[in-house]
């Protein structure tokens, strides 16, 4: 989410055209935006006015939109590419594409603006992330409640290839929300025993699952492998702990504003 433009990492049109189909597939994307739903369903917005910052190819919103959880629902992305895409998936809400460093004058009418707000896996990408968190505070009414997640644990070769500048601890998540102006109500660690499992074998594939990802050259037996694990970790997801204090996904509901 970084401007980046020499930077590969944060190519962002290049990364939804090349990993749109598969992120929508990924287990570990539908089990984050499971955990983000059922924290926007603890709390109860005044207008039902959800954004999604980093809205990616638009799965999450699709989800959202279906569940009642918000009456109207925009989405802010970096990437030309993601906002297309996004639009053909959804057209009911609002995609912009938007800078949040240098945001776009058809932004501005959505300051202030949104009481429930998501930020899923988008700031281990940024090089400041509490100045980050405090622009997109900008688009919230006081008082709003921010669902955020990030990824813990160690990092894989495949993280540091796709731009991640750091994996966060609860601890640091809440450090990173104060210094930008929220209250955390709850961070807290989901995942154990198997996205961190999933997650080992993405550390373990190191530099093979880049060349499989960026060349295409998996293989028709490689690929159907692929396809059974990712069908067998989204059935083993099932069974993760959604609070444990070693899981590798951080999750945190915090409100804009100092309590």
């Amino acid at each position: 989410m970084t401007s980046g433009e020499n930077s590969q990492p944060d190519d962002w049109d290049s990364h939804w055209e090349r990993y749109a189909a598969s992120a929508s597939q990924n287990p570990a994307q539908q089990m984050r935006h499971q955990l983000i739903l059922d924290a926007l369903r603890t709390v109860a917005p005044r207008t039902g006015r959800l954004l999604d910052v980093g809205s990616g190819q638009g799965d999450f919103l699709t989800m959202a939109a279906g569940s009642g959880v918000a009456r109207e629902c925009v989405g802010f992305e970096l990437s030309a590419s993601g906002v297309q895409i996004s639009r053909a998936k959804l057209p009911t809400a609002e995609f912009l594409q938007v800078d949040l460093y240098a945001p776009s004058p058809e932004s501005a009418k959505f300051r202030g603006w949104a009481d429930l707000a998501v930020c899923s896996d988008v700031i281990e990408h940024v090089d400041e992330p509490v100045k980050f968190l405090r622009a997109l505070g900008e688009y919230l009414s006081d008082g709003a409640d921010l669902v955020i997640t990030v990824p813990g644990g160690p990092m894989s070769k495949f993280d540091h290839h796709i731009g991640h500048r750091r994996h966060y601890t609860s601890a640091l998540m809440r450090e990173t929300l104060e210094q930008a102006g929220f209250t955390p109500k709850k961070v807290w660690l989901a995942g154990f025993p198997f996205f961190n499992l999933y997650r080992l074998l993405v550390i373990l594939r190191g530099e093979r699952l880049i060349a499989d990802v960026e060349t295409g050259d998996a293989g028709a037996a490689s690929s159907r492998l692929a396809s059974a694990v990712m069908s067998a970790f989204r059935l083993l997801f099932k069974l993760n702990l959604r609070h444990f204090p070693l899981g590798w996904q951080v999750v945190a509901l915090a409100a804009k504003g100092k309590s």
